[in-house]
């Protein structure tokens, strides 16, 4: 499951998806730039089939609040986690009595992107669900799990 929480803000919709191919990654596939994008800029709206059983997870699911979670659709489905990640999502709805159906998801580049590069996010796990981490990054935590939570797990 991917980030059970985003940030809101009302920001212009991404409609397609120039600018990222998926191609093999350290760990089966990857979501790559193919062009550069600036930190804070929208790379593209997350479609996908949305769910609405409390008890769906798989390893591509997003949370989308109460009510349901969403199965991202290709190229989405393979942004990879990272410690430090290039990228987050975000909610355009301010609203959390908003239906998932109506929510619409945005992957924004959070700092400089190059060509080539893999776009990651923070998958934000809860301890229950954590598994090893193997993202490689300096400040690895070691984990797939929130930075909160971290201290939750046990060696």
């Amino acid at each position: 499951m991917l980030p059970p929480r985003f940030r809101s803000g009302r920001h212009p919709m991404a409609r397609s998806h120039p600018g990222v191919s998926v191609r093999k990654a350290q760990y089966g596939k990857g979501l790559f730039a193919t062009r550069r994008f600036r930190k804070g800029q929208q790379i593209g709206e997350i479609s996908g089939r949305i769910i609405h059983d409390p008890d769906y997870g798989s390893d591509y699911c997003i949370e989308m609040g109460p009510g349901g979670s969403m199965e991202p659709s290709a190229p989405w489905r393979y942004l990879n986690h990272a410690c430090e990640p290039n990228c987050q999502l975000f909610s355009l709805h301010d609203d959390d009595d908003c239906p998932p159906e109506d929510r619409t998801i945005v992957l924004e580049a959070i700092r400089n992107v190059q060509p080539d590069a893999q776009l990651t996010i923070d998958y934000e796990w809860s301890a229950e669900n954590a598994i090893p981490c193997g993202c490689g990054g300096p400040n690895c935590r070691g984990w797939v799990v929130a930075a909160d939570e971290l201290h939750l797990i046990e060696p």
